[in-house]
């Protein structure tokens, strides 16, 4: 194949999947000359699997993807079809955002968002090698040819790499939905010294919603209350559609019990590991072999077409045995399927070869975002997408990385999670990983985070202003309550009696009457009215902030503890190896992910207490200036 230079830019992204779209759109918003490369520009933003955004733990990573200048909530609020606020009847840690996507309007508005960005050249094409010269990546190669150099290089290669489709006894090679998938490439990262490891996922059959009876499922509607992923969503879909409710039953766990012997994940024809949260349904059978049922959502792909996604009968069973499953459940006996399941496998990093920047140890200036890293689901990927972008931009510009800690939100749970402890499946963001999860809820993700978007420069200035407004509004409100002293009177303890409490003896600081489980800030609201109203999200936070503040605080003052920590960094040149009295697991481990410091070395699998005791001591003595000439 002749070869020809095509082009020069300052970030190549490798993709225009989720992680693609953020990375492309952050580089070319921070002020970089960026190429988006993708495979088929038909499938920029497709879903490939469930038509949703967000979800426990994953709607608070949109609410930071937005908080950080992102593009994932802003377009969700304008495609959706449904949009439902989760656990609302649970404390603001576990509550989540949860919308119904249009998956087809979905992939147009952010089609159209990156052909509307200056800084953008988007392409199709097929990358099947990177440009690499002493450590150091330059460029890519197409398959057509064309040299494409760059000072920064973003992989977000999805689950292309080396794909293939499983689907009963038939196997072949392919990305999602039948495209093409990346091959070369696979077969250029092992060349240049990557780990590379399979992983699988999968998705349902789609069926033709004409043919649904729905009288024999259960109604789930979208919130009546408008709400928003982005801060700065203002116009909001009321027309919502609803999803719907079913399940299988006892003939449905007959037929795959009867047919494992054709699963491909019974039969050893699938090798990838697939992901333990999102199993199929005949991996869930036979887990749950006690359970008489499963849920199934029937989950509408968009508002221009009838294809209805089976949520929840996720499968790799041939297509006739899918086919009778279909048949089984209530409202799908004379369903007609569009699209058969299958499972996919793919190629993916081991992730503890990349920095937390996502900058890949092995090569510099090429940075790596999404399911390539190991993980799972659109939101985990879109937030890889943005900080691998940023942080490739940030490099063209001689800055230093953004590296979010785990106390900062969920991002920074995730990424800290796969750089330093790996993931042997695919990984999920839950809510349970996150140890400051008090800290990171779906209310404040704009108090924790626009400040480093305004920084990063992805954060207007009249953005930034209104968000300095809404800060000094919650202060100035929980100070009033924290100062104000509500006394005895009749019509106080009136309203104590009327919502269940016990009676005041003497004035107490509105503040602390609010801390009352049986009150809540519109109490409050009528006996100290406001002289002039506040925004409703103004409000929850003050009523937040100020109920859970006892907690609030013991978090912080982990974290302030946790800070110490992550304050003593390890010297990059430290030989571990050389370290007397580390346990030889503990050498291995950490040299293989090299943390950055005490902290991060205390969260890797394989060292424990006493290791970390032996390196801060060999730290503070200074030994490694001995050791390896580094300046400790």
């Amino acid at each position: 194949m002749q070869q020809y230079e095509a082009g020069k830019y300052d970030v190549i992204v490798i993709g225009a999947g989720h992680a693609g779209c953020e990375a492309g759109l952050a580089a070319a918003r921070i002020g970089v000359k960026t190429l988006i490369i993708t495979l088929n520009l038909d499938m920029v933003a497709f879903m490939p699997c469930n038509p949703s955004i967000g979800g426990p733990a994953k709607g608070v990573v949109v609410r930071e993807i937005d908080a950080l200048g992102g593009e994932m909530g802003k377009n969700i609020d304008k495609t959706h079809i449904q949009m439902r606020m989760l656990n609302t009847g649970k404390g603001p840690a576990v509550q989540a955002l949860r919308a119904q996507a249009d998956k087809f309007q979905y992939q147009h508005e952010m089609k159209k968002t990156l052909e509307n960005e200056p800084n953008i050249t988007l392409l199709q094409g097929k990358v099947d090698q990177l440009l690499v010269k002493d450590g150091v990546c330059y460029g890519v190669a197409t398959h057509t040819g064309a040299i494409y150099y760059a000072n920064t290089v973003v992989l977000t290669t999805g689950t292309f790499l080396r794909g293939e489709i499983i689907l009963g006894e038939l196997k072949y090679s392919s990305g999602p939905n039948n495209q093409q998938p990346s091959i070369s490439l696979s077969e250029n990262l092992e060349e240049l010294g990557f780990e590379l490891v399979r992983f699988k996922t999968g998705t349902p059959p789609r069926v033709n919603g004409n043919t649904v009876d729905y009288s024999k499922t259960e109604i789930q509607p979208g919130d009546e209350h408008p709400r928003a992923f982005s801060y700065e969503t203002t116009t909001f879909i009321t027309d919502q559609l609803p999803c719907w409710l079913t399940y299988t039953n006892e003939k449905t766990h007959r037929i795959i019990d009867e047919n494992l012997h054709r699963s491909p994940m019974f039969s050893g024809a699938i090798k990838g590991t697939g992901a333990r949260y999102c199993p199929s349904i005949e991996d869930k059978v036979v887990r749950f072999n006690d359970k008489p049922r499963h849920q199934i959502f029937l989950e509408p792909e968009g508002r221009n077409t009838q294809e209805v996604y089976v949520q929840g009968l996720s499968t790799s069973l041939p297509e006739d045995i899918q086919q009778q499953l279909v048949a089984t459940v209530p409202g799908l006996e004379n369903a007609q399927m569009m699209r058969a399941g299958y499972a996919i496998e793919y190629d993916s990093f081991v992730p503890t070869q990349l920095w937390p920047t996502l900058e890949t140890k092995r090569i510099k200036n090429l940075y790596s975002a999404g399911q390539i890293n190991g993980t799972s689901g659109y939101e985990e990927a879109a937030c890889q997408g943005l900080l691998a972008g940023i942080n490739a931009a940030r490099k063209v510009q001689g800055k230093e990385g953004i590296i979010l800690s785990r106390s900062d939100g969920y991002i920074g749970v995730l990424i800290d999670d796969l750089v330093t402890k790996g993931t042997n499946e695919p990984y999920r963001l839950l809510t349970s990983r996150a140890e400051y999860r008090l800290l990171l809820r779906h209310d404040n993700a704009d108090l924790r985070l626009t400040e480093l978007g305004y920084e990063t420069g992805l954060i207007s200035e009249s953005r930034y202003q209104s968000f300095l407004r809404k800060k000094a509004a919650i202060a100035a409100e929980i100070k009033r309550l924290k100062s104000t002293i509500i006394k005895p009177s009749e019509t106080v303890q009136a309203l104590i009696r009327e919502v269940g409490g016990s009676e005041l003896k003497d004035g107490i600081r509105a503040s602390d009457l609010l801390k009352r489980p049986e009150m809540n800030y519109k109490h409050i609201l009528q006996l100290l009215p406001l002289e002039e109203e506040l925004p409703a999200d103004v409000k929850e936070q003050v009523e937040i902030q100020v109920k859970y503040e006892g907690y609030i605080e013991k978090s912080l003052q982990q974290v302030e503890k946790l800070k110490k920590m992550e304050d003593k960094k390890i010297p990059d040149k430290i030989d571990y190896n050389a370290i007397h009295g580390l346990a030889t697991e503990a050498k291995q481990k950490l040299d293989a992910v090299r943390p950055l410091s005490i902290a991060q070395a205390a969260r890797i699998s394989g060292v424990n207490p006493a290791d970390i005791s032996i390196l801060l001591v060999y730290i503070e003595q200074g030994r490694i200036a001995k050791v390896s000439g580094n300046d400790a």
